[in-house]
C-alpha cells in the first residue's frame, strides 16, 4: 500500500480553505459566516498537520491545538455577541444589523 503524497493533503487543505472564503464572501447570515470561518481555519490545520507530518516536526502539531483552541474560542465571542445583538433586533442577516450606526 502505497502512502498519500504530501500534495494532495496540502490540495486538501487549500480546496476547503477556498470554501470557507467562498462561503464567507457570500453569505450574510453570521452562522454561516461563522462556519465558514471554521472551515478556513480547518483547512490552515490540514496544511499544517500534513506538513508537520512531512518534516517530522511536532511543532507544526503543537500550533495546530493552539490554532483549535484560539477558534473555539472566537466562535464563543462570536455567538455571545450574535445573542446580544439578536435581543435588539431579531434578524441574523449581517446586511440587516445596523446597531453600531451612530
Amino acid at each position: 500500500m502505497t502512502p498519500v503524497p504530501l500534495e494532495w493533503y496540502l490540495m486538501l487543505g487549500a480546496i476547503v480553505f477556498i470554501i470557507g472564503v467562498f462561503g464567507f464572501l457570500t453569505r450574510r447570515n453570521i452562522i454561516m459566516m461563522l462556519i465558514s470561518i471554521e472551515l478556513m481555519l480547518n483547512g490552515v490545520n490540514i496544511s499544517l498537520l500534513a506538513l508537520s507530518h512531512y518534516m517530522q516536526d511536532m511543532r507544526g502539531q503543537v500550533l495546530v491545538f493552539f490554532v483549535i483552541a484560539c477558534a473555539g474560542a472566537a466562535v464563543a465571542v462570536g455567538l455571545a455577541l450574535m445573542i446580544a445583538a439578536f435581543r435588539n433586533k431579531p434578524t441574523s442577516h449581517m446586511d440587516e444589523m445596523d446597531i453600531l450606526k451612530g
